[in-house]
């Protein structure tokens, strides 16, 4: 910390002072242990004795001083009390006071610039908020400035993309730097582009600085993006434009830099892709057809409507509408009006024909407006009213309209050949679309009506959940296209098919998979009790009453089926020590029983009949722990079995006692409750459907589920055998009609014909508390009150 020596600064002191060696060294410690004295805000008189209790306790400034003992410690110091001190000379105290001081400074200034935040950032960092387009320094283009090569169709990443320039890191995600932004003139100062930095290029560049690709380190990146605004090519100066994009100072022939351009080509021909020659960078393009589209390389994105920003159209459910079809596009080609004319005489008021309104009162907006002879329409609202919207091609392929048409949650039907649909790399345009050959467009409407009302209500909602993801801002479709690319340069972290395609509609951030929970999950957070019923008070208080008793039980869910009656007042239900919550379902469905209810909050579920009296607390108890050992399993009581008939040629249900079971039924089963949301959301096929249309085979429904899942059979717990309610009847119970039976063998052969295979595995054994059959004491085993037969 000293550029000194102790022993030199003894000397000097020694000689300049004029005071004997044997005095300095104590002289100089006094001064120093005054100093930091003065630095505490104390400068009193010192003492000797002050100075070494000062330094015996705060042993943090030794390092500094040297020592204790040759700093601040007096020979002369004795039982007596202090002895008197000869006291260092003004001129030189008031020099190492000054010393120390500046040193001071400068630790507590190092240690300010090493720890505080730095909010100071490098200039070349693009953001408006620190320069706007009228402050950016201006850039003439010489005449004779280069100009890049026309593009190279035959780029694909690993030609024309350094790939290495990504390399490495722990998040697997590219780094994006954005250029400075500059305006860039001709030699007589006429700007490259007749608009600037548009509203929207200049969303884009604010949104990829704020996400985490971003990087100011031009060292670091991966990706270059200019400040260049190329989205509409209406509004650019072609070659200028070329050349200022060569000025880039790491242009390289454009190898890793990213351009986005909405609006490609102009009269009369209209290219399907960026005119402007810009070697080999990638484009992510808003207009590409099969003839310009570099599969793998470029990104086709949407064409972003203006009314995104200033129409705000509420989520409708999915299903009928008033119109069938309906045609909102202007200026289309008029072979095109013709044919969709014809239609609309052939099927009147399915199809719905808008175009331009020619009678607006001055002022109104023409752009949110949509007429059919004189009557006017709120234009995009009226997209909510159809099923099917049309999307043809204009003097672009890529339209605006198909954005519209996705924020109303009608079903897009894109025709326009060779268009490359918005990231098709990645997006799955069948769950959401309907794409016709123009040639077909006569047979639109037969074509339309041949899919099936369920499918459509499908592609409604995935056609909404489309534009919230990825169309409804700059934001959503800049992110969407770094992901591609990102996805492409790490492969083995790349989003998913279902990640691209499916909506979040489930809370899967709090659902564990069993597959993957600890070998024995804790026991403290139990069970939740979901009780499904519909009318039997008595039988269904007489089950909570008897489930309250069983020391995991975490609360109690009873999810009332009954549409038509309400259930008890509060101050009837048993009072009991869990939460007890009663849901209220809007269709008496068997599949309400499976629902991830978000009261379920707990890994384990007991799914549980409201006339399964029987069942002791310790036989739910043990089945709990059985649970916990095997948490991917169906883990239940009564137990069934399927065979298969080889005179029929098909699969039968069997409920007859015997040494196999390859069902265990959920009307008395714990599981996990990850099997709720794959039940309600991913069923394969209208398993689901059927279920509730046949009032029927749900617990078989969740069998074949769990183990087309895990491929392992389920456990049957405890040896009872009989479930029958002794107090119903055959009104009440479904499992006492005469068809009853007959139905599930159906629902196993056409469960099977669904999933392709027979999932269901039979196995030869059950689960028994360990001394349950051993002549041991009652009160040394856990599980004493086992049911019987």
């Amino acid at each position: 910390m000293f550029p000194f020596s102790p022993a030199g600064s003894h000397i000097s002191l020694a000689k300049k002072s004029g005071a004997s060696a044997r005095e300095t060294p104590l002289a100089v410690s006094i001064t120093l242990c005054n100093v930091f004295l003065c630095v505490r805000g104390v400068c009193h008189e010192i003492t000797d004795h002050t100075s070494t209790v000062i330094l015996s306790n705060v042993k943090v400034w030794s390092g500094i001083f040297f020592s204790e003992r040759g700093m601040c410690a007096s020979g002369k110091y004795s039982s007596r009390g202090p002895a008197l001190i000869p006291r260092m000379k003004t001129k030189h105290r008031i020099y190492y006071i000054t010393l120390f001081s500046v040193v001071l400074l400068g630790l507590i200034a190092t240690g300010m610039f090493q720890f505080w935040p730095h909010s100071i950032e490098s200039t070349a960092d693009w953001t408006l908020d620190k320069r706007s387009v009228h402050d950016a320094p201006l850039v003439r283009l010489a005449v004779s400035s280069p100009i890049p090569e026309r593009g190279d169709l035959s780029c694909r990443m690993h030609t024309c993309f350094d790939v290495y320039r990504c390399g490495y890191n722990p998040k697997n995600r590219i780094k994006v730097y954005i250029y400075p932004l500059q305006r860039f003139v001709d030699e007589v100062g006429v700007p490259i582009s007749s608009t600037g930095l548009s509203r929207e290029y200049n969303d884009l560049l604010s949104a990829i600085s704020d996400s985490d690709f971003y990087t100011d380190d031009v060292t670091r990146a991966c990706l270059f993006v200019p400040s260049i605004d190329v989205l509409n090519q209406n509004s650019l100066r072609i070659r200028e434009t070329a050349q200022a994009l060569a000025m880039l100072p790491r242009w390289d022939r454009g190898m890793n830099h990213l351009l986005f351009n909405m609006l490609p080509g102009g009269p009369p021909d209209y290219n399907t892709a960026l005119d402007v020659p810009r070697d080999r960078a990638l484009l992510a393009g808003g207009g590409f057809s099969t003839w310009t589209y570099r599969q793998g390389y470029d990104v086709s994105i949407p064409v972003y409507s203006p009314l995104s920003a200033d129409v705000e159209l509420p989520e409708r459910q999915p299903g009928p509408r008033r119109y069938f079809i309906l045609s909102s596009q202007t200026a289309i080609h008029r072979e095109y009006r013709g044919e969709l004319e014809r239609l609309k005489e052939e099927n009147g008021e399915a199809l719905l024909l808008l175009d331009k309104c020619s009678n607006l009162s001055q002022g109104a907006a023409s752009v949110r407006k949509r007429c059919y002879k004189g009557q006017v329409y709120d234009y995009p609202q009226v997209l909510q009213e159809s099923s099917f919207c049309v999307v043809l091609r204009g003097a672009r392929l890529g339209q605006a309209t198909l954005s519209d048409v996705l924020q109303a949650g009608c079903v897009p039907v894109v025709l326009a050949d060779s268009y490359i649909l918005p990231f098709s790399e990645v997006l799955d345009w069948k769950r959401a679309s309907v794409v016709i050959p123009e040639e077909k467009l006569s047979e639109m409407y037969t074509i339309l009506k041949s899919i099936p009302h369920r499918q459509v209500e499908e592609m409604q909602r995935q056609a909404r959940w489309f534009w919230d993801a990825y169309f409804s801002s700059m934001r959503a479709i800049g992110m969407t296209t770094l992901q591609i690319i990102n996805d492409r340069i790490y492969p083995y972290a790349a989003h998913t098919y279902e990640q691209w395609n499916n909506p979040p509609v489930v809370k899967w951030s709090s659902v564990n998979s069993p597959l993957f929970l600890p070998l024995i999950p804790p026991r403290s957070p139990g069970f939740t009790a979901v009780v499904l019923t519909y009318d039997r008070i008595e039988s269904l208080f007489r089950v909570i009453t008897e489930i309250s008793k069983v020391p995991s039980l975490a609360k109690l869910l009873v999810v009332w089926n009954n549409q038509n009656k309400s259930p008890p007042e509060e101050s009837l239900w048993p009072k009991i020590a869990v939460p007890l919550k009663v849901v209220r379902t809007k269709e008496n469905k068997l599949s309400n029983r499976f629902f991830p209810y978000d009261e379920i909050e707990t890994e384990a579920v007991l799914a549980i009949d409201d006339d399964i009296i029987m069942l002791t607390s310790d036989e739910l108890q043990f089945g709990y722990e059985v649970w916990r050992e095997f948490p991917d399993r169906l883990v239940g009581y009564p137990g069934r079995l399927h065979l298969w008939d080889h005179e029929m040629g098909k699969w039968k249900y069997e409920s007859e006692w015997t040494n196999e079971v390859s069902m265990v039924l959920t009307g008395a089963a714990f599981y996990h409750k990850y099997f709720n949301y794959l039940y309600t959301y991913k069923m394969p096929g209208d398993i689901k459907n059927w279920v509730d249309a046949h009032m029927n085979c749900e617990d078989i429904a969740m069998n074949f589920l769990v183990a087309n899942i895990t491929g392992k059979a389920p456990i049957k717990v405890t040896p009872r055998k009989k479930f029958k309610c002794p107090e119903c009847t055959a009104i009440d119970g479904l499992s006492l009609d005469q068809t009853h039976m007959v139905e599930r063998s159906e629902c196993i052969n056409k469960f099977a014909s669904v999933f392709g295979t027979m999932p269901l595995k039979v196995v030869e054994h059950r689960a028994d508390p360990v001394l349950y059959k051993d002549d041991f004491p009652e009160k040394l085993k856990s599980f004493p009150n086992i049911g019987s037969l």
